[in-house]
């Protein structure tokens, strides 16, 4: 059969949007009803059920200890610590039961939802990181998001591959030691870098590539000894870096304010597309038909995807890594195949439908927290003959009976968890970072609110009191609670106090940097505003003369200079 374009009405924002020919061939293939969402509001939707960084102090529902986990205590469900939820203690079958076919889908998913235990955070094959959601094949990771690939002692960072001694950092690949950098791949000794690449031992570059002992510069290529854009020798070089005195917090800041300068009037590539065909979106490499996707590599044949990497044949997958055939996942999949509307398929998952945190399971509809079962139906084990009847069964109801929500949004077979069902408060969820909206929006929309767990810490050092210099610390601060610049006056979910870790002092002192004046969640939310949006727009180049036009996730409204392809490297390169 031959598709045709087809436009369609979001019936959740009202807008319209584009189905492509090869998207009908999608859907066929993997047997599902094109979308009733457009790409954005699917993507708020599976992001309303991801809460990274909001965790709570609370008793593991089996063994009584004292764990962290993401729910808090008075989660409607069961929650399991590490060590329960991988015990043979229970089992997820046990909680299985009848389809009634006199009940909304949806309704009775939400109920089996809240009767299976749940993990307290998402941990595959981590140790040594209690502190740490959302981690994969890595050790000592602590209030970081997102690392995966064997790194190892990562604070406070999101999006860490293959990366070892990171320090607040977002989004890097294959480096180590490294602060406060943002977008980088394989830099080394470095602090304060931006968009920059196999850079070391340099500080507060932005767009540089293959530099090292380069400071307050951008747009370097292959150089070094480089002080804002101009070069020194290696005995003026050193000789200058000392007058900046980086060990002082004060010093840094003007630096800091110099280097905002600097972005301002930094060239910038319309996208960070490298050794990638036929792909469109931002911060893509070694990519192959990758379409309207973000923070992807090493990836095929994917579309409205984020954060995705080896995997192909994928569409609206967000977190993931090696698999293929996914559609409308969220979080987490490895080895998985032909896994759609699920979250969590942990590991070698395949042939699975609205399933939530399943492993190395086939042939599952509707299930949730199983190990090694096939042909499950809402945690009910089926002969082979028996699965499949249901299943189409269940199909045909679930689009004879659609659920709707308090919006009004109608929910058949082919739809992703309905929003307003999302265990967590939309605040709390990666959706409030993307796609915010105010406490009354959420409550109007039906929504989960979460009230904000206000904590009360017994500060020891004011703001104004905490070290300028790194070399006027010593080990007696980690007994000591320091107060967050923000005081709690900030959109940044502030915690108001926050302490030192041994490895992150030792980090520091290694480092010549000085403690930090705000607590670890105002310097993500400080970060995070500095990264581009899983969005696209149509623009113009803004060099001088250029008609060229682009699609870019650098917003109309946003003040760097962007270029295309052509004047960037005719520019920079």
């Amino acid at each position: 059969m031959e598709y045709k374009i087809e436009t369609k009405n979001c019936q959740n924002c009202k807008n319209d949007f584009v189905i492509e020919s090869e998207d009908f061939l999608f859907y066929e293939r993997i047997k599902v009803p094109s979308p009733t969402f457009c790409p954005e509001c699917r993507l708020q939707r599976r992001m309303s059920w991801r809460n990274d960084r909001s965790l709570y102090k609370r008793d593991c529902s089996m063994c009584s200890e004292s764990m962290i986990a993401m729910y808090p205590s008075d989660a409607v469900f069961p929650v399991y610590c590490k060590k329960c939820w991988n015990s043979d203690n229970w089992e997820a079958v046990d909680y299985g039961r009848d389809y009634d076919f006199s009940r909304n889908f949806f309704e009775q998913i939400k109920d089996l939802f809240n009767s299976v235990p749940h993990p307290a955070i998402w941990q595959r094959n981590v140790t040594d990181s209690p502190y740490s959601n959302m981690v994969g094949e890595s050790k000592n990771v602590y209030l970081s998001i997102s690392v995966v690939m064997g790194s190892e002692n990562v604070f406070y960072s999101w999006g860490i591959d293959k990366s070892f001694n990171i320090f607040d950092c977002h989004n890097m690949k294959e480096s180590s030691d490294c602060y406060e950098n943002i977008e980088g791949e394989k830099n080394y000794n470095s602090q304060n870098l931006f968009l920059s690449r196999n850079c070391m031992d340099s500080y507060f570059l932005v767009d540089c590539s293959n530099c090292s002992n380069c400071i307050l510069s951008s747009n370097l290529r292959n150089k070094e000894f480089y002080i804002k854009n101009k070069s020194y020798s290696k005995e003026e070089y050193f000789k200058e870096l000392e007058k900046y005195n980086l060990g002082s917090r004060s010093s840094r800041l003007a630096i800091q304010n110099e280097f905002n300068k600097l972005l301002k009037n930094t060239i910038y590539r319309f996208a960070h597309i490298i050794k990638s065909v036929d792909s469109t979106g931002n911060n893509l490499l070694n990519t192959k038909n990758c379409i309207n996707s973000f923070e992807i590599y090493n990836t095929e044949n994917s579309k409205y995807c984020y954060r995705v990497l080896n995997e192909k044949d994928v569409m609206d997958v967000t977190y993931s890594g090696k698999a293929e055939l996914l559609y409308e996942h969220l979080t987490g999949a490895l080895n998985d195949y032909n896994v759609k509307f699920s979250i969590s398929a942990q590991d070698s998952v395949l042939n699975a439908e609205y399933t939530d945190t399943c492993v190395t399971s086939k042939n599952i509809f509707a299930c949730a927290g199983l190990r090694s079962k096939s042909n499950v139906i809402f945690n009910k084990v089926y002969s082979d003959s028996d699965f499949e009847n249901l299943r189409e069964k269940i199909i045909n109801h679930m689009n004879e009976n659609p659920y709707i929500d308090k919006k009004g949004n109608t929910y058949r077979y082919g739809e992703f968890f309905p929003l307003e069902l999302s265990p967590f408060g939309y605040n709390e969820t990666i959706a409030q970072d993307f796609f915010p909206i105010t406490e009354s929006e959420i409550i109007s929309y039906g929504y989960n609110y979460k009230i904000p767990d206000i904590k009360h810490h017994k500060i020891s050092i004011l703001n104004k009191d905490i070290p300028d210099n790194i070399k006027n610390v010593d080990k007696s601060i980690l007994n000591e609670v320091l107060e967050c610049a923000h005081k709690g006056e900030c959109d940044h979910h502030c915690s108001k106090a926050f302490n030192l870790k041994k490895d992150e002092l030792d980090f520091y002192k290694k480092h010549n940097i000085p403690i930090p004046d705000k607590c670890s969640n105002c310097r993500y939310y400080e970060r995070f505003v500095k990264i581009l949006p899983p969005k696209l727009w149509r623009r113009s180049c803004m060099k001088e003369s250029c008609s060229n036009t682009f699609e870019t996730s650098y917003a109309p409204d946003r003040e760097e200079i962007v270029y295309c392809e052509k004047c960037y490297q005719n520019e920079v390169c």
